[in-house]
């Protein structure tokens, strides 16, 4: 248990420094990214020790969702660097996953497909180095895969393959880019 507790600590420290960077000049970014970096940790803490979080939560809760406007939910999995660009109107479902490095802009939703009685559905798995772009709408038991690039406006029901560029509704490919993984912008 002891270790387990020391790797938490460690990619919580790692995870915030990575933020931090990645939304260099972005204060808004760097808070809402601080904010989520704490409450996500106090999630991952052991029982009787959880509820003492809870008072944070609640607060994370009030300033990130209702002032701020973005909905990134404390129980979210999501890798270091995590860049956000115009944080408004920004929802993700809780049990999406999203990887290292990538970038979310405004008024983007990941989140399941259908009703609200499919709510516990099955969100998007976002891979490493994706770059989202504004106005996106990613659903369902799908992927996107590491290096992809999703341009502003697109409605995304399909998996997406790693290193290409999709765009429109439905999303479709364009442009293969040539290094996979690299930070490229559409």
């Amino acid at each position: 248990m002891k270790s387990n507790e020391t790797d938490m600590s460690n990619n919580l420290k790692s995870s915030l420094f990575q933020d931090w960077d990645s939304n260099k000049g972005n204060i808004k970014g760097r808070i809402i990214m601080l904010a989520f970096r704490i409450a996500n940790f106090l999630s991952h803490i052991p029982r009787p020790f959880y509820y003492f979080g809870y008072p944070y939560v609640i607060l994370y809760r009030v300033v990130v969702e209702w002032i701020l406007c973005v909905e990134l939910p404390w129980k979210l999995k999501v890798g270091g660097g995590l860049r956000l660009y115009h944080g408004q109107a920004l929802v993700v479902h809780d049990r999406a996953v999203i990887g290292r490095n990538c970038v979310l802009r405004h008024s983007t939703t990941i989140g399941v497909a259908g009703t609200f009685a499919d709510y516990g559905g099955v969100a998007p798995i976002i891979g490493n180095d994706v770059d989202i772009g504004s106005n996106v709408v990613i659903l369902g038991d799908i992927s996107i895969g590491d290096g992809a690039v999703i341009g502003a406006g697109s409605v995304v029901v399909k998996s997406v393959e790693s290193g290409v560029v999709v765009v429109g509704n439905p999303a479709h490919v364009i442009r293969v880019i040539s290094k996979v993984g690299a930070n490229v912008k559409c």
